[in-house]
C-alpha cells in the first residue's frame, strides 16, 4: 500500500504478547547465534561472522522494551564495540554512526498471537475471495495494470510468489496478497495491494487473513512488514488481527561500511 506520512505507531514498554515459539526461535537465532559482547536487562549485543552482507548489522527493538543487536566481528572492531562494562542503545548507534555504518529505515514486524491464530483458523472465508493460480494470469495482469507504479513497488505482490490470494468484485480482482518464504525460514512474508477505488471496503483485511490461514495450514508463520511512516499499512495490520512484535533495522545498501 502507498506510504502515507502520518504519526508513527507508538510502542511502549510492556509485557510481550504470546507469539508462536517458531517466531521467538527464529529471532533468537538471528541475534544470538554468535558471541555475546554485551547483555543486560534491556540490550543484548552479539557478533556473528556468518551474517550475510545485506544483514551485516541488524537491530531489533521489541514491544517489551528489549533490544537485540548483531553485527559482524569486522564491523564491531571498526566501531570499537568490544566487551565492555556498560552499553546502551544510544551509545551503540552513536558508535555505528561514527564508524560510517548507516542503518536502513526500520520496518514494523507484525505477527498473529497464539490466541488470534486460533481464532483465525476457525474463521470461514467471507466474500468472493480465493487462491490464485497461473490460470488467473489475465485477470491478475489487468489488476496490476490498474495500480500505480508506486503502489506496485511498495506492495510487491506477484502471481509467481509461493502463495497468492485475490478478492473479487464483478469478476475483477480488486485486492490481492502474496507470500514467499522469508530468509530461508518457516516465516512467510506478506505483501498486499488494493486498487485505490476499492480501499476501505474490507478487501485487504480479508485477503490478508485468508492467505495467513493458508500459510498456517502449510506450516508457516505469516509475517507482515511495513515502514514506520506507512500509516495505512499499519492500520491494515491491526485490522487484520495482527499484533506488533517489534521494529527491525538492517544496514542500509548505501552504507559506507
Amino acid at each position: 500500500m502507498p506510504n502515507q506520512q502520518n504519526q508513527p505507531l507508538q510502542t511502549t514498554t510492556t509485557s510481550m504478547p504470546i507469539f508462536s515459539e517458531k517466531i521467538a526461535a527464529f529471532w533468537r537465532e538471528q541475534f544470538r547465534n554468535g558471541e555475546v559482547l554485551y547483555h543486560d536487562e534491556v540490550l543484548t549485543l552479539s557478533i556473528n561472522p556468518d551474517l550475510s552482507d545485506d544483514n551485516r548489522v541488524m537491530v531489533l527493538a521489541m514491544t517489551d522494551g528489549k533490544v537485540m543487536a548483531v553485527l559482524t566481528p569486522a564491523l564491531a572492531a571498526k566501531a570499537g564495540l568490544t566487551r565492555q562494562a556498560k552499553l546502551t542503545e544510544a551509545i551503540l548507534r552513536q558508535k555505528l554512526n561514527e564508524a560510517g555504518v548507516t542503518l536502513h529505515g526500520a520496518d514494523y514486524l507484525f505477527y498473529f498471537t497464539e490466541a488470534d491464530k486460533n481464532s483465525l483458523m476457525q474463521e470461514a472465508v467471507d466474500g468472493d475471495l480465493r487462491q490464485l493460480t497461473e490460470e488467473d494470469h489475465a485477470v491478475f495482469t489487468e489488476f496490476q495494470a490498474s495500480a500505480s507504479e508506486q503502489d506496485l513497488d511498495d506492495a510487491y505482490v506477484e502471481l509467481d510468489h509461493w502463495a497468492v490470494f485475490g478478492s473479487f468484485e464483478h469478476n475483477r480482482i480488486v485486492s490481492a496478497a502474496s507470500m514467499y518464504p522469508w530468509l530461508d525460514s518457516h516465516i512467510a512474508d506478506t505483501g498486499v495491494l488494493t486498487l485505490s477505488a476499492y480501499r476501505g471496503k474490507g478487501h485487504a483485511r480479508k485477503v490478508v487473513r485468508s492467505i495467513s490461514k493458508y500459510a498456517y495450514a502449510q506450516g508457516y508463520e505469516p509475517q507482515y512488514r511495513c515502514q514506520l511512516d506507512n500509516y495505512a499499512s499499519t492500520s491494515l495490520a491491526k485490522a487484520a488481527g495482527l499484533t506488533l512484535f517489534g521494529k527491525w533495522e538492517v544496514v542500509s545498501p548505501d552504507s559506507v561500511n
